[in-house]
């Protein structure tokens, strides 16, 4: 079995550069721990892949030997520059005078990631006066291995809208709810995302997912529940009256 264009997937991963050895990045905590690259804001789960579509991408080279696995699949792919993060362009290496960066001038160093002219770039050289900024992603150039497990294919509507929820909403699996029906959808937003500043633009992603990937839903509906703190505060407490007793 292989999956066609638009299937959702869920597969765990962890990647490597082929000539260092240098593991950069992984769905799974364990491995995140055990290679020290654990973050602590991220929240590690198996990794939402929409076959050759732009919603949930991986790169091409990924893509195209997910598209030939299926569940329980454990490979491990090789991603080349060409269809990986690139080919290295001597043309984005760029030599500026360090004190371009400003504040930042005295705190930096070779390896750091730093914005200029709204462009992110890797400092490679520092010395003279200069810095030299590497334009180029990280990893261009360099070939990828993936060590891929092929957990599940979300084939029904409710676990479509579970997976899409489960990847756009930044909280717990458990405080994720929804009621699915006929045509529609409701979907409870938890309460500690309700004044996110980005709350705006979680929902528009997601109506645009579900309505995608389940084509059979009419309607999305956001449920937000506000509660009044002031009511919730503890009231005086009234003492009970004891009960009358009947004369002997």
């Amino acid at each position: 079995m292989t999956f066609d264009k638009g299937s959702l997937i869920l597969v765990d991963y962890t990647a490597k550069v082929k000539d260092s050895e240098e593991v950069f990045d992984t769905t799974i905590e364990e491995d995140a721990k055990k290679f020290s690259i654990h973050e602590q804001n991220v929240k590690y789960q198996p990794k939402l892949v929409s076959i050759g579509e732009v919603s949930y991408p991986v790169l091409k080279g990924l893509d195209e030997a997910l598209a030939k696995t299926a569940v329980g699949d454990k490979l491990t792919v090789e991603v080349t520059p060409d269809k990986g993060f690139g080919e290295r362009d001597s043309g984005k290496v760029r030599m500026i005078p360090i004190r371009k960066l400003g504040e930042d001038a005295e705190k930096v160093s070779v390896g750091d990631t730093i914005e200029v002219d709204n462009k992110r770039g890797i400092i490679r050289f520092i010395g003279s006066g200069r810095v030299q900024i590497d334009y180029n992603h990280r990893y261009a150039g360099k070939t990828i291995l993936f060590d891929v497990n092929v957990i599940k294919s979300l084939d029904s509507p409710t676990d479509k809208v579970d997976g899409i929820l489960k990847n756009r909403l930044p909280v717990e699996d458990s405080k994720i709810s929804f009621d699915l029906k006929d045509k529609e959808v409701s979907i409870t937003i938890p309460e500690e995302i309700l004044r996110a500043d980005g709350l705006q633009i979680m929902k528009h992603f997601i109506q645009l997912d579900i309505f995608k990937f389940v084509p059979t839903l009419e309607k999305v509906n956001f449920v937000e529940t506000h509660i009044n703190k002031q009511t919730q505060e503890k009231k005086p407490e009234t003492k009970e009256k004891a009960p009358e007793q009947k004369a002997a």
